[in-house]
C-alpha cells in the first residue's frame, strides 16, 4: 500500500485553510549531456551528519544561517547536498544525466555526497507516496537582496523600501520565483509559512543578513497570488505567525494572511500627471470632497466606484477626493485608522491593481486623489506589528511610552532608523505606486507631544526638558521633505488641532519656538471648524454674543496654510449632521447649511466637505450603510429640498473654480479685507476678496431669520457696477427667493470707511456673492 504524507497542520488564525502545494507535479527531465563525476563511481555517499546543535536550531527554526547547512557544497571528494523536505518519503537529486537519490537522515532531512567536482543546474524530485514534486532548490541561491539595499535601510535612507523588503516575484539566477525579506533583529529564526506549504515552515526558514537584520529567502516557481505569512522564532524561544508588514496585497478581512502581488496595471493618466506640479495647491482652488470608500456605496468594488465616483465628483465640481484611509486594517468600525497593512489597498473592494483603476479613472476625470494616511499608532493584533519579533521593534521599549492613551493602540518609535525609513518609504510609497496627489496625516498632534493625553508623572520629557517628542519631528520633517522632492505636484496635510508653530512652514525656516518648520503643504484649520460650528448651531437670537467666534478666525488665518473641514468626524458619535446641527424647523435648517456653506466656500481657506452633507443629510453617517441616497430619489417627497443643497453645492464649487480671487491670493493677508466684522446685533459678516489682478469679490452672510432691506456695504471705489452671482436664497435651492436681480451700483455715499457704498437686500438666513458687473 502506497503511503501518503502526514496531513498539513492547520492554517494559522484568519488565514485561508491549506491547500495543495502550487507547484505542480512534473515528471523528471530526459538525459542530456553526463555530469563529470568527481571520482570512478557514481554511487551517493553517505554525508557527515549534521551537529546535534545545528540540527536542533534547524529543526526549531531557530537557525540564523540555514544555507549553509541546506543546498548544494562542495566537500572533499565530491558535493555536499542536503534538503529539508517535512513528510517526504525520498528525494532524488536530478541533473542533465544525473538521477541519485539522497539518503534520508530522519525529521525530513535528506542528504548525500554526490561524486561531483561542480554544482550542477540540478532539480529536486520530492515525493510524497501520492504525489511528487519537481523543483529547483531553494537552497542553491545566492541573497536576493542587494548590499546597498541593505545599507540604505540600516541608515534609513531607502525611500524605495518596498523594493528591498516584503514579497516580490523576480528573476533570479536564471530561475522565476517569489524572494521574501523581512525585518526582524530580534529574532532567533525565520521561516516561509504560506499555502505552498501546508503552512508548515519547517522545510522553509530563512537566512540572517548580518547586522541588517533582514531575514531573506528565494523560493523558486512561487509566483503572485500565494499565501504567506513569517513564523518567528521569539528570542525566548516561543514562536509566532506574523503578516508581512510590507504586503502589498492582503486577504480580505477577517482572514490576515499576506498575499504575493505583482502588478500589472498600466496607467493611462499622464496628462494629470505632467500638468498636476504646474501650480500650487496654496494658489489654485482646491475643494475636496470626503469620502469613506467601502460605505459611500456599499458593496461596490474598486473597479465599480470607477464608474460612478468620478462622473458624480466632477458633475458637483470638486477638484479633489479625500478617501479615509485606504491602507488595509482589520476591524471596519475603525473607519480605516488603525492599520496593520501599511503597504497594502484593504482587499475589501478589489486588488491593488484595482485601486490603481479607481485612482486613473478620477484623474482621467479631471479629480485630484488625497488619502488619509496614519503614521501616528498601530493595533495590538498579535498577528501584525506589535512586538513583532518578540521584543518591542516598530513601537518603543516603554510600555508607557508606546502605549497611545485614547484608542488601545501602540505608537510608532520615530527614533528608531528603520521604524523611520518605513514610515517615509510608505508615505512615497503611495504617491509613486498608485500616483496618490496628497496625504492627509492624521492626528499630528499626538505625535508632537510626549504628554498628549498622558496625566503629569506619566510621560518623560525630552532631552531639553521640554514636552515636544523631537525624533517625531524629525520624522514629519523628514516625511515631508522627501515626499515634496520625489513627488512633484503632491501636497500633505496635517490634521494637528494645536497651536504647534510652523506645520507648514519650510523645514528649514527656524521659528521662535527654535524648531524648523514641520513642512506640511496645508493643514486642518480645527479652531476655524469648531468656532463656525458652534456659532451656527445657536438660535439666531442668541448669535450677537457669539460673534467673535465667526471673526476670530482672521487673526490667525495668515499663520498656516489652512483647510476649512467639515469632516466625517463633526458627523458621527452624538454629534449629528451638518444640517440636523442648525436651530429653527426643517426650512430654516436648510437655510442656515446653505447659508454656511456660502460663507465657507468664500472664506479664506480650502474647503473640504464629507459625502452626504452636500444634499443636506440629516442623520448622522455610519460605515455600515454610507449615505442616504434615497434621499434624492425622485420618490420622496422631500426629495427637492436635498437635491437643492445639492445644486448649491454644484454652483459654489462652478463660482468657485471660475473666480480667482477665492483662492489666488489665499495665503497672502492682501487678499483679504473686512467690510463689517462688527456687525454683531445684525448676525452679518461682509469682507472682499481680492485676485492677483486686483479684481474682488464681495462675500456678505445673514444669519438672522429677517430680510434686511438696504443694507449698505462700503465697496472699493474702482468698481461701478456689482452683480449677485450667488444667493444661497435662491428658490432653486430651495430658498424663499430673495435676491438682487438688478445689477447694484455703486453710489458715493461714504460706509465702513470707504468713499462708495452699495444699498443691499440681504435675504433671510443667506449668503451673497457679489462681482463686479
Amino acid at each position: 500500500m502506497t503511503a501518503r504524507p502526514s496531513p498539513p497542520p492547520p492554517a494559522p488564525d484568519g488565514a485561508s485553510p491549506a491547500s495543495p502545494p502550487s507547484r505542480t507535479a512534473t515528471p523528471a527531465p530526459a538525459p542530456a549531456s553526463r555530469v563529470q563525476p568527481a571520482g570512478g563511481g557514481s554511487e551517493v555517499r553517505r554525508a557527515e551528519p549534521l551537529s546535534a546543535q545545528d540540527r536542533g536550531r534547524l529543526l526549531a527554526g531557530a537557525h540564523h544561517d540555514p544555507h549553509a547547512l541546506l543546498g548544494a557544497h562542495p566537500v572533499p571528494g565530491g558535493l555536499l547536498l542536503r534538503t529539508l523536505r517535512p513528510h517526504a518519503e525520498s528525494v532524488t537529486v536530478m541533473a542533465p544525466g544525473l538521477r541519485v537519490p539522497l539518503r534520508s537522515e530522519g525529521d525530513g532531512l535528506f542528504a548525500g555526497v554526490l561524486p561531483l567536482r561542480e554544482i550542477p543546474d540540478y532539480r529536486l524530485r520530492v515525493d510524497y507516496g501520492d504525489t511528487a514534486l519537481t523543483e529547483r532548490d531553494p537552497y542553491r541561491f545566492l541573497p536576493a537582496v542587494g548590499e546597498l539595499d541593505l545599507h540604505l535601510f540600516r541608515e534609513g535612507r531607502h525611500e524605495e523600501l518596498w523594493r528591498a523588503l516584503g514579497a516580490r516575484v523576480m528573476t533570479h539566477q536564471g530561475a522565476t520565483g517569489t524572494r521574501f525579506t523581512v525585518w526582524a533583529p530580534n529574532a532567533q529564526g525565520v521561516r516561509v509559512v504560506g499555502n505552498f506549504n501546508y503552512w508548515d515552515g519547517t522545510g522553509s526558514p530563512m537566512r540572517s543578513l548580518g547586522s541588517s537584520g533582514v531575514w531573506e529567502l528565494f523560493l523558486p516557481g512561487l509566483g503572485e497570488g500565494e499565501l504567506y505569512k513569517f513564523e518567528i522564532t521569539r528570542p525566548d524561544g516561543t514562536r509566532t505567525v506574523r503578516a508581512d508588514p510590507m504586503a502589498r496585497r492582503t486577504e480580505c478581512p477577517p482572514a490576515t494572511a499576506s498575499v504575493v502581488h505583482d502588478s500589472h496595471y498600466t496607467w493611462r493618466d499622464e496628462a494629470w500627471m505632467a500638468r498636476r506640479g504646474e501650480r500650487p495647491v496654496h494658489t489654485a482652488p482646491f475643494s475636496v470632497y470626503e469620502l469613506h470608500l467601502p460605505s459611500w456605496r456599499p458593496g461596490l468594488t474598486y473597479r465599480q466606484l470607477a464608474a460612478q465616483l468620478p462622473g458624480y465628483v466632477k458633475d458637483l465640481g470638486f477638484t479633489h477626493v479625500e478617501f479615509m484611509p485606504v491602507a488595509e486594517h482589520p476591524f471596519g468600525g475603525s473607519w480605516g485608522y488603525q492599520v496593520t497593512g501599511f503597504y497594502a489597498p484593504t482587499a475589501r473592494m478589489g486588488t491593488p491593481d484595482d485601486f490603481k483603476f479607481l485612482v486613473d479613472a478620477l484623474h482621467r476625470a479631471g479629480i485630484g486623489v488625497l488619502m488619509d494616511w496614519v503614521p501616528a499608532h498601530f493595533p495590538r493584533d498579535d498577528w501584525a506589528l506589535a512586538e513583532f519579533d518578540g521584543r518591542p521593534l516598530y513601537e518603543p521599549g516603554d510600555p508607557n511610552r508606546a502605549a497611545h492613551p485614547d484608542w488601545g493602540t501602540l505608537e510608532f518609535d520615530y527614533g528608531r532608523t528603520e521604524v523611520r525609513n518605513f514610515l517615509v518609504a510608505n508615505a512615497v510609497y503611495w504617491c509613486e505606486e498608485f500616483h496618490i496627489d496628497g496625504l492627509r496625516v492624521d492626528a499630528v498632534a499626538s505625535m508632537l507631544y510626549l504628554d498628549y493625553s498622558r496625566e503629569d508623572g506619566s510621560w518623560t520629557p525630552n532631552a531639553h526638558g521640554g514636552r515636544e517628542n523631537l525624533d517625531a519631528v524629525a520624522f514629519l520633517q523628514e516625511m515631508n521633505a522627501t515626499v515634496y522632492r520625489r513627488c512633484p505636484g503632491v501636497v500633505t496635510i496635517a490634521e494637528e488641532s494645536t497651536a504647534w508653530d510652523g506645520v507648514t512652514r519650510a523645514t528649514h525656516h527656524v521659528g521662535p519656538g527654535g524648531f524648523g518648520g514641520l513642512g506640511f503643504g496645508l493643514k486642518w484649520n480645527m479652531g476655524w471648524m469648531h468656532d463656525s460650528l458652534g456659532y451656527v448651531e445657536k438660535e439666531p437670537v442668541h448669535r450677537k454674543y457669539h460673534h467673535g467666534e465667526m471673526t476670530f478666525s482672521m487673526i490667525y488665518a495668515y499663520s498656516e496654510n489652512y483647510v476649512l473641514p467639515i469632516s466625517h468626524d463633526e458627523v458621527v458619535h452624538g454629534k449629528r449632521a451638518l444640517v440636523s446641527k442648525m436651530p429653527g424647523d426643517w426650512w430654516q435648517q436648510r437655510a442656515n447649511h446653505r447659508a454656511y456653506l456660502g460663507f465657507m466656500w468664500a472664506h479664506p481657506g480650502k474647503q473640504l466637505l464629507f459625502m452626504g452633507q452636500e444634499f443636506a443629510q440629516g442623520a448622522e453617517w455610519a460605515e455600515r450603510h454610507g449615505p442616504d441616497w434615497w434621499l434624492l430619489d425622485p420618490s420622496y417627497e422631500a426629495e427637492p429640498d436635498h437635491r437643492g443643497v445639492r445644486d448649491l453645492v454644484r454652483e459654489l464649487n462652478r463660482r468657485y473654480a471660475a473666480t480667482p480671487a477665492l483662492w489666488e491670493r489665499d495665503t497672502d493677508p492682501e487678499g483679504f479685507s473686512w467690510i463689517d466684522a462688527d456687525a454683531g446685533e445684525d448676525n452679518v459678516f461682509a469682507f472682499l476678496r481680492f485676485a492677483d489682478d486686483g479684481r474682488p469679490l464681495i462675500a456678505v452672510s445673514n444669519f438672522s431669520p429677517v430680510v434686511r432691506h438696504g443694507y449698505r456695504l462700503g465697496v472699493p471705489g474702482d468698481v461701478r457696477v456689482w452683480r449677485e452671482v450667488v444667493n444661497t436664497d435662491d428658490p432653486r435651492y430651495g430658498g424663499s427667493g430673495v435676491a438682487n436681480p438688478e445689477p447694484l451700483k455703486a453710489e458715493p455715499v461714504a460706509w465702513h470707511g470707504r468713499r462708495t457704498s452699495i444699498p443691499v437686500v440681504l435675504p433671510p438666513l443667506a449668503t451673497l456673492w457679489l462681482a463686479p458687473a
